[in-house]
């Protein structure tokens, strides 16, 4: 792809985006060939805010896990009510940096 699409993704997905990444995400994007431009354009990326504010309001029920498709984590953090609220009080420091992580796997997953 193209310098200039490569720069407008990542411009308007950073947020989405681990920091540390991108610059090996940008230097995998340049070497692709521009049918894969069209997929990028549509990946859909949970936004960490949204997340942060869903594990706000819903607490132990464990929904930002299994948005987030930890499937095993989110049955434990149901069953244990949040690990009696100490899990849902370490969600809400750790959770906008695990979605952008997830946010960044993926995108790994799709480009190589």
């Amino acid at each position: 792809m193209d310098a200039q699409h490569v720069d407008m993704f990542l411009f308007s997905n950073s947020k989405y985006l681990e920091e540390s990444q991108m610059y090996h995400i940008r230097e995998r994007l340049l070497t692709l060939d521009e049918s894969h431009w069209r997929m990028l354009q549509y990946m859909p990326f949970h936004d960490p805010v949204i997340i942060l504010i869903i594990s706000l309001i819903t607490g132990p029920l464990a929904v930002d896990r299994f948005m987030l498709g930890d499937i095993g984590l989110g049955v434990a953090k149901l069953i244990t009510c949040g690990g009696l609220g100490i899990w849902v009080l370490v969600d809400w420091i750790m959770i906008m940096n695990i979605t952008r992580r997830k946010n960044t796997e993926k995108l790994m997953m799709a480009i190589y």
